[in-house]
């Protein structure tokens, strides 16, 4: 068995392709043979250390959190799962290893892949949809009729925003970079700014509005929004933690793995509603040169970059 692992936190370079022996099973675990494995942002962040307070400092540690495959074997208490079922989620922040030839799961954290997805198309969707679902639904208390507005609507979570709030009949309005309009347009997004957002144009026009870039001042996400309006932002940095607990609007969201979420995501997925595009796909064998692209935003294409078994 081999994954992509690092013995110490780091830039680029730390990443190693090794062999491994995956853990013996504990109660309600799954082994799975990665079929589909996509790469998010926070792959990299976890990787330079920032957040060693949860990952703590025992090497080596693997890489990669969401997967699409097949369950190999199951461990005591499982009782969701069978041998041979087609399965998609993500691993524990704490141990990470999709970038391999087989991952150890938790029970909670995977559900049953729809059989209208590829397992490319489901290893993109865990982490960006799941953040935007929580986002929307939980933080943002979305209901039917309200008016989003999505910051950096063309990324993962901000494309999956898009397409769950219009699915839950909410309309939506966004930012992108330029030259792109056509696609936000395409995606069902109007009006459409510049993502250097101007918000007079926008003023008190919007029940939520998503930061998913993280760049959006607050006096800008403030102007936009209606009275008893919410602000979700995605960048759990301190200060924006510290403001979601003083009254206000303002809420940052961690992504949380609950099952129910996951099988929500697999709903939307199976009726159509949600697909996430995927931009490159690189068999594990030559998949360090392509994180490196991607984290240095040579990629060369919008969509997620998935990683599959040579």
């Amino acid at each position: 068995m081999k994954r992509i692992q690092y013995s110490e936190y780091g830039g680029p370079d730390v990443m190693t392709l090794e062999q491994f022996e995956p853990a013996p099973l504990r109660a309600a675990e799954v082994l799975v043979r990665v079929r589909a494995a996509a790469a998010n942002p926070m792959d990299f962040g976890i990787r330079s250390g920032a957040m060693k307070m949860v990952t703590g400092r025992r090497f080596p540690r693997a890489m990669g959190y969401d997967f699409a495959g097949v369950v190999e074997a199951i461990g005591g208490g499982v009782t969701r799962f069978r041998v041979g079922d087609e399965v998609f989620g993500g691993t524990p922040i704490a141990s990470a290893g999709a970038f391999a030839d087989v991952v150890v799961a938790q029970e909670r954290g995977i559900v049953h892949k729809p059989a209208e997805l590829s397992f490319e198309d489901a290893s993109a969707l865990p982490t960006p949809a799941i953040t935007a679902l929580q986002a929307l639904c939980k933080a943002g208390r979305m209901r039917a009729g309200d008016r989003v507005f999505v910051h950096g609507c063309l990324g993962a979570v901000g494309r999956a925003a898009v397409q769950l709030a219009a699915a839950r009949g909410a309309t939506v309005a966004g930012s992108c970079r330029a030259g792109s309009g056509d696609e936000a347009r395409e995606l069902g997004v109007d009006p459409i700014v510049a993502f250097d957002v101007d918000p007079a144009p926008l003023r008190r026009r919007f029940d939520i509005v998503f930061d998913t870039a993280g760049t959006l001042p607050h006096h800008a996400a403030r102007a936009m929004l209606r009275r008893g309006g919410r602000i979700v932002s995605t960048q759990p940095t301190p200060a924006n933690l510290i403001k979601s607990l003083l009254p206000g609007p303002y809420r940052a969201v961690i992504a949380q793995p609950v099952t129910a979420d996951l099988e929500q995501i697999a709903q939307d997925a199976r009726s159509g509603m949600l697909r996430l595009p995927v931009a490159r796909t690189v068999v594990l064998s030559e998949a360090i040169p392509a994180l490196i692209d991607l984290e240095q935003g040579r990629l060369g294409k919008r969509g997620k970059l998935v990683i599959l078994p040579d």
